[in-house]
């Protein structure tokens, strides 16, 4: 029988955290779904559970934002319109996680995290743009929704880099300290 080390325990309740943390009130694009998936794809040496237990965390404070909070859809929402696009980029940045940070320092998370907030915000806004019902399929409409959506990732760029600092910080401080503990 495997046992679950309280480190595994930690990374799971602090990815759990910032999910349901999205339920605060916060600035456009203020959110730690990115630092999530950096979080996950960085701690979990499991490559199932790395990609599993952000990506679940995600779509359950997905169901409870769209269906209980905000309710922009009239009957219950499993999946909302342009998921793919999020959870696909998602999915990148736990690849760039578990990859990239396999040695942590300050230079590591920094860049990982610019990075990751730069493919989220790439890939989002095509999103949006493909869907065709916002912009027109043209260079202008691709140039529009790029330029518009400018503004926004201010808040991206921003909870990437806080989330971030506070999900390593608080969990390689937390070693330090358990480390203390046992000398």
């Amino acid at each position: 029988m495997n046992k679950i080390s309280l480190t595994y325990l930690a990374v799971i309740l602090l990815i759990l955290i910032a999910s349901f943390s999205r339920i605060i009130p916060h600035m456009p694009n203020f959110t730690p779904i990115g630092a999530m998936a950096l979080f996950g794809g960085a701690y979990f040496k499991n490559k199932y559970h790395a990609f599993i237990i952000p990506i679940l965390s995600l779509w359950i404070s997905d169901l409870v934002i769209n269906n209980f909070i905000l309710s922009y859809y009239n009957e219950f929402t499993w999946f909302y319109p342009g998921f793919l696009w999020q959870y696909s980029a998602f999915i990148m940045i736990i690849l760039i996680g578990y990859y990239s940070l396999n040695k942590m320092s300050f230079k590591n998370i920094l860049l990982s995290s610019l990075g990751s907030s730069l493919i989220f915000f790439v890939v989002t806004n095509f999103g949006v743009w493909i869907s065709g019902s916002m912009y027109s399929l043209d260079l202008s409409g691709f140039i529009t929704c790029y330029a518009l959506a400018l503004p926004f990732y201010k808040g991206t760029l921003l909870g990437f880099l806080f989330y971030s600092s506070f999900l390593f910080g608080v969990f390689e401080m937390s070693k330090l300290k358990t480390l203390s503990v046992n000398l």
